[in-house]
């Protein structure tokens, strides 16, 4: 990396445009602790190489599932709880895995049924029988709410 790199820095106009977010986004990380970002002369928010970084383990957390308070565990190597809370999300990820697996079951199911009304297939009933049946838990299908 050259040393220009290394002390550049962005506003927070910039590092917002950068990832594709509104700046209140930014700003509201910060007031969460996510993000704490020096101060110019003037005040203004200035944004290192470690604010970088930290949107993009932000970013890819919350597109895996995370929630910011995870997240703000995840990047707090002294926090409380981080490998229950880190453990806890590895369940769920393999959890939305399986979920996922069995969606794409259906699906493909459903495209080579020969049904005209696939909720009345006995074959692709199967697929939901865990559901009509009350055998599975169904906390987790509450994210259309």
């Amino acid at each position: 990396m050259k040393a220009s790199e290394r002390k550049q820095t962005w506003t927070v106009g910039e590092l917002a445009a950068r990832f594709e977010l509104p700046t209140n986004v930014l700003r509201h990380w910060e007031s969460l602790g996510l993000l704490a970002p020096a101060r110019d002369a003037s005040g203004y928010r200035r944004y290192g190489q470690g604010d970088l970084v930290r949107v993009a383990v932000i970013l890819r957390n919350k597109s895996a599932g995370m929630s910011l308070e995870q997240i703000g565990v995840l990047l707090d190597g002294e926090a409380a709880g981080r490998h229950e809370v880190l453990e806890a999300h590895l369940r769920d990820l393999d959890e939305r895995a399986r979920s996922i697996e069995r969606s794409r079951e259906m699906t493909e199911h459903a495209l080579r049924c020969r049904a005209h009304d696939i909720v009345a297939c006995p074959r692709f009933a199967q697929h939901v029988a865990d559901l009509t049946e009350g055998r599975a838990d169904t906390a987790h299908l509450t994210d259309w709410e």
